[in-house]
């Protein structure tokens, strides 16, 4: 306990210099906190505030990004079919193409064979033609050497031609032609 020499003891010593101290503190503890809040506190809320404006700015250019995304995918998609629609035009382009090529080609290939067909029809001719001269050489002679022997000695040059001549037209050019 305290004594106290007027004879009044206090339990909380309150004086008007407690309370004008007290009072100094609240007003030095609000000074203290206006001027941490003007140099910690508006930084802090500023920086909170410029973060959230850049979320929320990365957030819609985000969802810009994947609207433009989206407009590419759909955009994407129709090209594709028309890619789609494109190659099978430039294959039945290819196929109309290649069936007009193989047309033109069996048309040649029938042609060359004609041309070898008549080839070789003139070349049958031909060889016929000279088999026939060869046969009636080998007549002529025949004939000839028959003539020379029966007429032997006195047929001249001029008969032994006119007997000739009269066995091939007596043989005939139908006979040994077949």
């Amino acid at each position: 306990m305290i004594l106290l020499t007027d004879g009044m003891s206090r339990l909380f010593d309150l004086d008007w210099q407690l309370l004008a101290d007290s009072t100094l503190m609240l007003i030095a503890i609000f000074v203290l906190f206006l001027i941490m809040s003007y140099f910690l506190f508006n930084p802090a809320r500023k920086m909170l505030n410029a973060r959230r404006e850049k979320i929320q700015s990365e957030l819609e250019s985000a969802k810009q990004d994947m609207e433009s995304s989206r407009k590419l995918r759909e955009e994407y998609e129709a090209k594709l079919k028309d890619v789609d629609k494109e190659a099978e035009g430039i294959l039945s382009e290819a196929r109309r193409k290649a069936l007009g090529s193989e047309n033109q080609i069996i048309a040649q290939a029938k042609e060359e064979a004609a041309r070898i067909v008549d080839r070789s029809r003139v070349e049958a001719e031909l060889e016929k033609q000279k088999m026939s001269d060869d046969v009636k050489k080998e007549i002529i002679s025949v004939a000839s050497l028959m003539a020379g022997k029966v007429v032997a000695v006195s047929v001249d040059k001029n008969l032994q031609n006119q007997l000739i001549d009269e066995t091939l037209k007596e043989i005939g050019d139908k006979t040994w032609l077949n």
